[in-house]
């Protein structure tokens, strides 16, 4: 009987990083400001990536163990989310996330201005398992 060492497998550690604009059509408070499950469901569609890549599976979202919104994001910035395997078991998945804003809307200069960030805001973490087929 041989034991599984996970933290070995090459899956461990794996990110993957996806890159999008947040449209000023997602604004859902005063401020334009954007609201938090527009995170989740990016952090879904990088676990999503994440999990073809190591597993030739979309698999499923289990659920999360933590979420904190640390930043308010507002339409119109550029947001970075990664997606980043830390425990590996048989068919479980931990994953952790961090989404940074890496170009922030400027509306106070004119509706379409923005700039690009010297260093990325860190606006949303989280962990959370996802489940492939056996």
């Amino acid at each position: 009987m041989s034991i599984y060492d996970a933290e070995s497998d090459p899956r461990h550690g794996m990110s993957v990083t996806h890159r999008r604009y947040v449209p000023h059509s997602h604004a859902h408070y005063g401020g334009s400001l954007v609201d938090g499950a527009y995170m989740l469901a990016m952090f879904g569609d990088v676990a999503t990536e994440l999990l073809i890549r190591t597993d030739g599976d979309e698999g499923l979202f289990a659920g999360y163990d933590q979420v904190s919104f640390l930043q308010p994001v507002i339409a119109g910035d550029v947001l970075e989310a990664t997606a980043t395997i830390t425990r590996v078991g048989r068919r479980s998945r931990g994953i952790e996330f961090e989404a940074r804003v890496v170009c922030r809307a400027t509306p106070e200069v004119s509706p379409s201005a923005a700039i690009v960030l010297a260093e990325p805001i860190v606006v949303t973490t989280a962990s959370g398992t996802c489940v492939v087929p056996a």
